[in-house]
């Protein structure tokens, strides 16, 4: 019925745009609510000297309220968030420059995710920008070794070094993930060319650890100094002990261990954005991948550009400023 609205409205019918307006625009049936958290101040916690050595690094994806009440097209509190892997060459630091991907960078991680897809956009995308973003996130470490038999416990509570990152995009390749069943991979290959994780180099650790503990801090994110991003931490739906738990039901079969890493989720404010109803539309339409690709390629935005200056920022965490640069000479 919707479908045949939006065609009737294209061909000039006198189906009121009132229906369609209310699909597009109607709020979420579901609005996501801060976790019941127990924010601690830093002064009750020592800050350490952040040495990753990441066996795994785990990215959460919709963890923000304000952010998914802005942005999604749907919400389920029944599911569990997106969960993805970054490799661990994305790992970097203060002051480490960042290289664009090139071209030939692009094509060759998309083909190494999907046989013919790096081809196939060779060969239709004349102009191939990296689109690439930005995303402050309040992240933690484990400082522990997890077992099984922990999570039978429901006050469970690890020890975690809190740490402030940097969860540098390419959307071009997350936008060639829709649709696809394993979305949420195309998320992490975005996220995995090197230098992608700057980090900050201390880690804050409170003297006390729950399960809802959280230091309830505002992170920042500035790009050439104008802010970009601006939200308390404690506006996250999910406290650390239930990501973890989201981690351990997605790969039974892991350990998650002393080194893991998880970055709990952006807040609004990211160069990538797509408003609710037009993203409903794109589904009502059946726009394909390809389809939205071009879509986003023809809207004005904010992402980054050689030249760029990034900076992530938190009270009590020295900042972490980073360049985009041209890419390597020999990826040209």
């Amino acid at each position: 019925m919707l479908k045949r609205i939006v065609i009737g409205l294209l061909i000039g019918s006198s189906i009121p745009f009132i229906l369609l307006a209310i699909y597009l625009f109607r709020p979420l049936s579901y609005t996501p609510h801060p976790a019941n958290f127990e924010c601690v101040s830093l002064a009750d916690g020592r800050f350490e000297a952040l040495e990753p050595k990441a066996g795994y690094i785990y990215g959460i994806g919709l963890s923000y309220s304000q952010h998914i009440d802005e942005t999604a097209s749907s919400f389920d509190p029944n599911e569990s968030p997106p969960i993805f892997e970054k490799s661990r060459i994305s790992l970097s630091g203060h002051g480490q420059k960042i290289a664009m991907p090139s071209r030939k960078d692009l094509i060759q991680a998309l083909e190494g995710m999907e046989p013919g897809l790096g081809q196939r956009v060779d060969e239709n995308f004349e102009e191939l920008p990296v689109l690439l973003d930005y995303e402050v996130e309040l992240a933690f470490v484990l400082l522990e070794d997890i077992q099984d038999s922990d999570f039978a416990n429901e006050d469970f509570a690890p020890d975690l070094g809190f740490f402030l990152a940097n969860d540098v995009s390419s959307r071009i390749i997350a936008v060639l993930g829709e649709g696809q069943p394993n979305r949420y991979d195309y998320w992490g290959l975005s996220k995995s060319f090197p230098g992608f994780l700057p980090v900050s180099d201390r880690i804050w650790i409170p003297n006390e650890s729950g399960p809802r503990t959280l230091p309830c801090i505002t992170i920042e994110s500035h790009v050439n100094d104008e802010q970009r991003q601006s939200s308390s931490t404690s506006d996250m739906i999910y406290t650390p002990a239930e990501l973890i738990r989201y981690i351990h039901k997605k790969y039974p079969d892991r350990k998650l261990k002393k080194g893991d890493i998880v970055l709990m989720g952006t807040p609004g404010g990211v160069a990538f954005q797509t408003p609710r109803w037009l993203a409903r539309m794109a589904s009502l339409v059946s726009m394909d991948r390809f389809g939205k690709l071009r879509a986003v390629l023809r809207r004005d935005t904010r992402f980054l550009e050689v030249g760029d200056q990034m900076r992530i920022q938190a009270e009590g965490f020295d900042a972490v400023e980073n360049e985009i640069v041209y890419p390597q000479k020999n990826h040209p």
